[in-house]
């Protein structure tokens, strides 16, 4: 037996009730057989035989959360147990590969246009197909949507996406092979934002309520064998659910837990989890409480994973990789969507990709030798910040910009480069002033020189001095720095070249940069308290199968930490040449992301010799920006579209990017409609939501300020409204 203090649980059941979870309260308690006791007014049902293993849930709380119970292993890639969902022919969890899903954009009652899409998906591999059914018109033409696609001989499920309508969910359940229901308005009210007091009995009494309306989709999804998806969207939770947890994530996982309960209790297991969010780190770290939850009461249900309303571009295939890699990595998800605002067939590329990677990772079991993990904080954000460069007696140059606080991007550049200078000013995002770079806002923050020009060619190192003069930092190899000086540069190191005291060699006050793997045998990272690093290259060959890039940097993190070494992580991701673009997004989102969001690294260098330096640049950008560090650019909320959308969201979105994009820290909604709730907007400062058909409501926060403006007006509307709110700058003029 162990013991140990958890989240108070299972309020007010009966001995023996299987409707467990977490209460509405943070009380706390002791782990046992089984026993019931008090916690302040009301009794506390205990886990039975639970073998938890347990740790403050950051440094000093009195909060014990389960420790290292969120995945199978962290030192190495080992796929989550889980049960089989049949969703109609196609069978869904660990025992099988992960799913592909989208969802489909027309209007669900034009019959042709629906079945022609679901054709479109199903032929570019999509496993499963999510419509919305938003009423009773809807659900009669899912029937023929059904028929009509089984006589061309397209099986693929279908899944139904329902939001306040019970009565159509029951419905629907009689034809389409899964059910999505949203727990925060499934049976609740749309939440209203309110802080509400709730007593013990009327808490109890929207339970009841709860299960009075949810029992008979339950009952009538098993007479059919219907699966299901209770689905949390960080965005649309109750107010109940808000007023005693807030708008976080064990919030989410108490919202669907309450619908679980129910379907326990009646003994249906035919469902699925998801923990959706825009913000990937609240999406990450719902799902670990998820899963850890689930873990302390035996539950083995698969998981939907996806980052809800991610965007388009680059822009949404990096916040998707950063949330469903991460958790991929860890060996959690069984069906994936990446939800773009594009075409739904346009999604499953992209889907294909992640999914392949999290497959590949479980399959060779990619990781590290096991070690003990102490300090990385899972169920919350806690940043481990590197110490940024400080100026050192004597030196003749400021390094402090080497380094940027909210995180940095460092880029590999090349001779070739060097023989334009002002044409690699501008590629490293500079402002020219006559000719002259200076650092501005996304300013590359050093650059990576693996190999020096000529000692007598003076032009390239005048660029690369006046580069030096504006705080960037200039790496190069020992090698290079040995036999072709370049006055102030920082010259990178490995650990053999430190143990061999090469790098002795340098004239005193060198700054030094070391690259480490991250597997390293310890006694060869000892060598690190002895050096003063002004960084550290974490990086291991993009070919190396069975060691685990993350595994590798948690590993390295962990030891840095138990030392007291504060050397600054820059995540240094090295791609050959042949590599797809948006392979690149996914890795670099999948590996460097997994780390940054739990606080676990300082910047980016990303290295692809044959890609676009632009693109490198603003990938490298995205991703720091998608993990919540460094905003440079405006932050957008957009959803993917569906059979709810008012307009054309894609053309929408384009015309509102193209007028605000240059607005860095201004964060902007853009939905179809506001099925979700202005929750589903958490995120944004400013939203665009369809209120009717060629009407827009603009919001300010979560709160509606102005409705229904004709849409050939919004855009400016739009622009008028952040400009009332301060938020505005002009677009800079081109030079």
């Amino acid at each position: 037996m162990a013991t140990g203090a958890v989240p108070a649980s299972f309020t007010g059941l009966k001995t023996g009730d299987t409707r467990l979870g977490f209460s509405k309260n943070m009380d706390f308690v002791r782990i046992s057989d089984g026993r019931r006791i008090k916690s302040g007014r009301r009794k506390i049902s205990m886990i039975k035989n639970s073998a938890v293993e347990l740790q403050p849930a950051s440094e000093g709380s009195p909060l014990l959360v389960p420790r290292q119970k969120y995945c199978e292993s962290i030192n190495k890639t080992v796929r989550r147990k889980t049960s089989t969902v049949m969703v109609g022919n196609v069978p869904l969890g660990s025992d099988h590969p992960i799913r592909i899903q989208t969802m489909t954009t027309t209007d669900t009652k034009d019959v042709a246009a629906t079945v022609e899409q679901v054709m479109k998906i199903a032929d570019q591999g999509a496993d499963i197909v999510r419509i919305t059914v938003q009423g009773k018109r809807e659900a009669d033409a899912c029937f023929d949507i059904k028929n009509t696609l089984v006589q061309k001989n397209y099986n693929i499920p279908l899944v139904a996406d329902i939001h306040f309508a019970p009565s159509v969910a029951l419905r629907i359940a009689e034809c389409f092979d899964k059910i999505r229901v949203n727990p925060g308005n499934f049976a609740d009210r749309r939440a209203q934002f309110e802080q509400l007091e709730y007593t013990e009995d009327d808490y109890q009494k929207e339970l009841e309520h709860i299960e009075q309306v949810f029992t008979p989709l339950v009952e009538k999804c098993k007479k059919y064998g219907r699966a299901m998806r209770i689905g949390t969207n960080h965005g649309s939770l109750s107010d109940r659910i808000m007023s005693y947890y807030g708008d976080s994530p064990q919030g989410m996982v108490e919202s669907a837990f309450e619908f679980a309960r129910i379907c326990r209790k009646l003994d249906f297991h035919n469902f699925v989890f998801s923990m959706k969010a825009s913000n990937p780190v609240i999406m990450v770290q719902a799902y670990r409480r998820l899963v850890a939850e689930m873990n302390a009461l035996g539950w083995d249900y698969p998981l939907h994973l996806g980052v809800t309303e991610a965007g388009e571009g680059e822009d949404g295939r990096m916040k998707s990789a950063i949330g469903i890699g991460t958790l991929l990595q860890d060996g959690l998800g069984d069906t994936i969507r990446v939800s773009l605002t594009e075409a739904p067939e346009k999604e499953i590329d992209p889907c294909k990709r992640l999914a392949n990677l999290g497959m590949k990772a479980a399959e060779l079991q990619q990781g590290v030798e096991p070690f003990e993990e102490k300090h990385r904080r899972y169920f919350e954000f806690q940043r481990r910040t590197g110490q940024l460069p400080v100026q050192k007696e004597g030196e003749d140059v400021d390094y402090r910009g080497a380094l940027h606080r909210d995180g940095s991007v460092l880029m590999s550049v090349s001779l070739d480069q060097l023989k334009a200078p002002e044409l690699l000013y501008k590629s490293l995002a500079t402002k020219l002033i006559v000719g002259m770079p200076f650092k501005d806002l996304a300013t590359v923050d050093s650059i990576l020189l693996r190999e020096l020009p000529p000692v007598d060619d003076t032009d390239a190192r005048l660029a690369l001095k006046r580069l030096i003069d504006i705080s960037m930092g200039v790496i190069t190899p020992l090698s290079e720095q040995l036999t072709k000086p370049l006055p102030n540069a920082m010259v990178l190191v490995n650990l053999k070249e430190l143990a061999t005291g090469a790098y002795k060699l340098l004239p005193e006050g060198t700054r030094l940069v070391i690259s480490v793997r991250g597997d390293e045998p310890y006694d060869e990272l000892e060598i690190l308290k002895d050096v003063d690093a002004t960084m550290i290259l974490h990086g291991l060959p993009y070919g190396e199968d069975k060691v685990g890039r993350v595994q590798a940097a948690r590993r390295l993190f962990e030891y840095l930490q138990v030392n007291a070494l504060d050397f600054p992580v820059i995540h240094h991701i090295q791609f050959p040449s042949g590599v797809h673009r948006d392979d690149l997004v996914i890795h670099a989102g999948a590996n460097a992301g997994a780390l940054l969001v739990d606080g676990l690294g300082d910047g980016i260098l990303v290295e692809a010799a044959d890609q676009d330096f632009d693109f490198l640049r603003n990938t490298s950008f995205n991703l720091l920006q998608g993990c919540r560090m460094r905003n440079t650019k405006t932050e957008y909320v957009s959803c993917p579209s569906c059979g709810r959308t008012l307009f054309d969201l894609q053309e929408i979105s384009a015309e509102i990017r193209e007028k605000t994009s240059h607005l860095p820290g201004v964060s902007i909604a853009i939905m179809g409609c506001i099925v979700n709730g202005p929750g589903e907007m958490a995120d944004a400062d400013f939203g665009y939501v369809g209120g009717a058909p060629g009407k827009i409501d603009l919001y300010v926060g979560k709160n509606v300020v102005r409705r229904a403006i004709q849409m050939e007006h919004a855009t400016d509307a739009l622009i008028d409204l952040i400009k009332e709110h301060g938020r505005w700058v002009d677009p800079p003029k081109e030079e």
